[in-house]
């Protein structure tokens, strides 16, 4: 009885696997496990175009029911207890269980645990006092890991050869995150990019723009590190190093492109 789980329709009281709706449900949780959001995953469900059987806006919540359904495993729940069904199953055993790992642990202990398995969040973005650029490593002692970006002068030449030979990798990358999240809210870069995203979208406004970047700044902490080393290269031309801190310039095309992200995200759920 009932509504049938999304990725089902009911023939003569029994489930059957609908394939168009069963393909979404299959990527939602493919996705889930790229990106462990479910705010994140809200947002690209709704850049999909995919909505609930009766054409209702899919939400977070909505997205956690369907990772937490035992029917897409082949399983029948009653009274909290789950039994085999006799429906098939839409999802495998083992990205159930993928997608359970995730969900057991918080946003910020994710990214905390597979910080180290991504790309280094500044690669190819970082550079010295001296024009050269600096490269991600890292070294392990008594169990942990220990990043490092370290300048190319040094490696080619050896130690003191640049004043600013190495950089803790995780002080660095959260000195660049706060000089973004600053950068979200002053309001020339609003207008900055507000400019550049009309030269391509007319119908785009300053409020828009000032209102996509609000949205970006407390979503960030829920961004797997992969989604967040992908929002720094599209936003950060050049980050250099100087005596005087850090110069972190910024691409108005990639912050601009980024609004409008988020802009259609945002259009896309409403």
């Amino acid at each position: 009885g009932g509504v049938p789980p999304f990725g089902y329709r009911v023939e003569n009281r029994k489930l059957l696997v609908d394939e168009t709706a069963a393909a979404h449900v299959r990527w939602i949780f493919a996705r889930f496990i790229e990106i462990g959001s479910c705010t994140v995953l809200a947002r690209d469900v709704g850049v999909r175009g995919i909505r609930t059987p009766r054409g209702n806006r899919i939400d977070k919540k909505y997205i956690y029911r369907v990772l937490s359904n035992r029917a897409y495993i082949g399983e029948a729940v009653h009274k909290g207890d789950s039994y085999p069904g006799e429906h098939d199953a839409i999802i495998d055993g083992e990205t159930w269980d993928r997608v359970h790992l995730i969900l057991q642990e918080s946003p910020r202990k994710r990214a905390a645990r597979t910080r180290a398995d991504t790309p280094a969040l500044l690669k190819g973005l970082l550079f010295g006092p001296d024009g050269a650029a600096f490269s991600p490593t890292h070294t392990r002692k008594g169990g942990r890991l220990y990043r490092y970006y370290v300048s190319q002068t040094v490696l080619k030449h050896g130690a003191g050869s640049c004043p600013v030979g190495r950089v803790p990798a995780g002080e660095i990358e959260v000195a660049v995150i706060d000089q973004l999240r600053t950068v979200f809210r002053q309001p020339e870069i609003v207008a900055g990019t507000w400019k550049a995203a009309r030269a391509h979208h007319g119908d785009f406004t300053e409020a828009d723009a000032r209102a996509a970047l609000q949205q970006l700044e407390p979503l960030w902490d829920e961004l797997f590190p992969a989604e967040q080393a992908r929002i720094v290269a599209l936003l950060v031309e050049r980050v250099e190093i100087v005596t005087e801190g850090l110069n972190v310039r910024l691409r108005m095309d990639g912050l601009a492109g980024l609004a409008r992200e988020i802009t259609a995200d945002i259009g896309a759920a409403a």
